[in-house]
């Protein structure tokens, strides 16, 4: 993105493209990460608005020779600072200048300190923004002492509006471990989502692994170091910053396995776990169960399968929720309220499944059996043959039809080869499609001719479909009609 693109806008004055505020030509000169290791990340992108995530870091880089924590069990002396991968926050100032992607007049927010109370991060949403359009911004930093550290470039894409006919395809991935990225860059799906230029992506929980991954995070300092060395990987780094996301928790990335409030792991309490996620993840403050609508064909949903639970092990009945009863009469009402052409739920845990035995976490688990069958039940009185789930969390790739119901379920798979494994094995009552390797879900959304389609396709680590399914819906005067 270059500045000669842009008219600035700051503090309602338009400005000329040569008037670069306090620094000038410095700040040319000065483009790079910014002391911004960490990257930028755009996210929870509408019609109208996105947020944009700035962390400002101490260096430009990670700290790729520090010391290697091999074992859970290994005791952690001297500064977190001194691990590999760590990317200590500084205090200063940032903000942003954003505006149509290939030139256009922009707009610049105010600069906003950050600090150690937010691990130096800032989530700005920006306002006012045009339907189905390409934007790019820039990050900058600036140190207390008052230097420029530089800037950070990217960009995203905002939401068609809902009676726009677009095309969207968007990309679904899960389950990250970092020794088992498969390469020291990170994870391989990350510049095979990038190469298909997915209109948005989304995240959907064990972004980090807080009680799996050495060192065990059992402070806030040691799950604030998790995301650092994570999200400071360059692919990792290079993905977020050109590709808007949304993002989802899971137990890993709150917690610890099959988390559920009022639990701790060491002094890390479940609600810190809470909090880090929402400083970490491009939110903005907003509720961590939402819709979004993209275009008049698309809508999606992305469940909190976290916050609201009741503990795993107490008995299954009417009373034991996974979404907990506001979330479960907004996912309802809606749903129904809707009237795109198809309806996606994006969840962190299965519906479907079917899931190994011994696991009792999710809504194809007998543990959750009760709301599960009450929410399947529902699904399919109400909007079964235009409603599609993808889920999060299990470690295999699969395409799920359930046997009463016939509620269709993808499940993304993990983000690496490494990390794959733990299923029952394929079962053929549900199983359209089964594979135990990592890789990521694509969707479309298109229309040919009268025809709305919907096509899911299951990638492996370099982007290769491994498995393809599509439906369709056709048009008669203005309305959608039945599928398939």
């Amino acid at each position: 993105m270059s500045r000669r693109a842009f008219m600035i806008r700051s503090t309602g004055a338009i400005v000329g493209a040569s008037a670069l505020g306090e620094w000038g030509a410095k700040a040319v000169e000065k483009v790079g990460v910014g002391h911004q290791s960490t990257g930028v990340r755009a996210g929870e992108m509408t019609e109208k608005s996105a947020v944009i995530w700035v962390r400002m870091t101490g260096a430009a880089g990670r700290n790729e020779g520090g010391r290697v924590i091999a074992s859970k069990a290994e005791t952690i002396f001297g500064p977190v600072a001194d691990l590999e991968g760590a990317c200590p926050g500084v205090a200063g100032r940032v903000r942003v200048r954003y505006g149509p992607a290939g030139g256009g007049e922009a707009v610049t927010t105010e600069w906003v300190e950050v600090g150690m109370g937010t691990d130096f991060t800032h989530h700005f949403r920006i306002e006012g923004l045009k339907a189905g359009t390409d934007y790019e911004y820039e990050s900058e930093t600036v140190g207390l002492d008052g230097e420029l550290r530089g800037t950070m470039l990217g960009k995203f894409r905002t939401a068609p509006g809902a009676s726009a006919v677009s095309e969207v395809s968007f990309c679904v991935m899960t389950c990250q471990g970092y020794p088992d990225r498969g390469h020291p860059d990170g994870h391989g799906i990350y510049p095979a989502m990038l190469a298909l230029k997915p209109s948005f992506a989304c995240l959907t929980g064990d972004l980090v692994y807080y009680d799996n991954d050495p060192p065990r995070a059992t402070t806030l300092e040691l799950a604030r170091y998790h995301w650092q060395r994570m999200f400071s990987l360059p692919r990792l780094v290079e993905f977020n910053r050109q590709v808007g996301t949304y993002w989802l928790k899971d137990d890993h990335d709150t917690l610890s396995d099959d988390a559920w409030p009022g639990q701790k792991m060491g002094s890390l309490t479940f609600v810190e776990g809470q909090r880090i996620f929402r400083e970490q993840a491009p939110m903005g403050g907003g509720m961590s169960y939402r819709t979004i609508r993209w275009g008049r064909d698309l809508q999606i949903w992305l469940t909190e399968g976290r916050d609201f639970r009741s503990p795993n092990k107490q008995a299954d009945g009417p009373e034991k929720t996974i979404w907990g009863v506001e979330q479960k009469a907004w996912f309802q009402r809606t749903v129904k309220e809707s009237d795109a052409t198809w309806k996606v739920l994006i969840s962190p845990t299965p519906l479907v499944g079917p899931d190994r035995r011994g696991k009792n976490d999710n809504h194809a688990n007998a543990g959750y059996a009760h709301e599960g069958e009450e929410l399947r039940a529902w699904i399919q009185a109400n909007v079964a043959d235009h409603f599609f789930v993808i889920c999060g969390d299990r470690h295999w790739q699969y395409h799920s039809v359930h046997p009463e119901t016939g509620l269709h379920e993808f499940s993304v798979g993990a983000a690496s080869d490494e990390h794959a494994g733990g299923s029952p094995g394929e079962n053929l009552q549900y199983h359209r499609f089964h594979r135990v390797k990592g890789g990521f879900l694509a969707v479309k959304v298109k229309r040919v001719g009268e025809k709305g389609v919907l096509s899911f396709e299951h990638r492996d680590l370099r982007g290769a479909v491994v498995y393809e399914w599509s439906a369709e819906r056709k048009w008669v005067d203005g309305s959608p009609q039945s599928k398939r």
